[in-house]
């Protein structure tokens, strides 16, 4: 599906999953300069459903229907939180608790459209979350919502100081250097600025669990992308 490496992971007459790589929107902006996901899936199959989004910077599994049967039963699914939506991502700093829920109100911020933020005007939000790996500067968590709003994990790990690594908008947005990880880093003679291991949003939809309106099961995972597994093998390399 053109040069982008973008993997379909399951596919029937009514729906396809993709793993959606970082960095590709998942339906058109408003300057529609940029490729999506939608527009390649639409070439190939004329007819396309978008059933929910992934932001542009997280990668990982996406589900798009094939007919409007299928989009209005899943979209339905995800609406009734009859979708198991598990997520892997890196936090800055090490969380308080190995296991918890953040229960906190989402909102648009109504100075700054498609931004949001914590509010009691906000709709009712909940996400799960358990520590799988600690580092000191950093954690690997997997997050489990079970609400669909714009941002959610961004936005809950923002509000209890741990945002996701890479966030430009929720965090510092500062690229991951190996000098910020290793003690007596030396840049090589070679270079004259260090590359970054990561510069992206550091979160993967990494899992997916629902059944179809034929009342088959599905359960699908896509492993971590080379890029966030790069800073995990250098974080438990140089762990405090």
């Amino acid at each position: 599906m053109q040069k982008n490496s973008t993997e379909i992971v399951f596919e029937n007459e009514d729906f396809i999953v993709i793993n959606k790589p970082a960095g590709m929107l998942s339906i058109p902006d408003r300057e529609g300069k940029d490729v999506s996901l939608k527009n390649i899936l639409k070439e190939k199959y004329c007819e396309i459903f978008i059933v929910h989004r992934l932001d542009r910077e997280t990668s990982g599994l996406i589900i798009f229907a094939k007919n409007e049967a299928t989009h209005k039963y899943l979209s339905q699914l995800f609406e009734e939180r009859k979708i198991e939506k598990i997520y892997i991502g890196i936090v800055s700093g090490t969380l308080p608790e190995k296991k918890g829920s953040i229960d906190a109100p989402i909102a648009e911020n109504s100075h700054k459209p498609g931004i949001m933020l914590i509010h009691k005007r906000g709709k009712q939000s909940l996400t799960d979350y358990e520590m799988l790996e600690e580092f000191g500067s950093h954690a690997l968590v997997q997050f489990q919502i079970h609400s669909g709003r714009t941002h959610q994990i961004r936005v809950h790990m923002q509000h209890i100081g741990h945002p996701i690594v890479c966030d430009a908008v929720y965090g510092s947005g500062e690229p991951v250097l190996l000098s910020s990880i290793k003690k007596k880093f030396k840049l090589s003679k070679s270079e004259e600025t260090e590359r970054p291991i990561l510069g992206r949003l550091a979160l993967h939809s990494s899992q997916l669990r629902f059944t179809d309106a034929k009342g088959n099961a599905h359960h699908f995972e896509a492993a971590l992308p080379k890029d966030m597994n790069a800073l995990l093998q250098q974080l438990r390399k140089w762990k405090k």
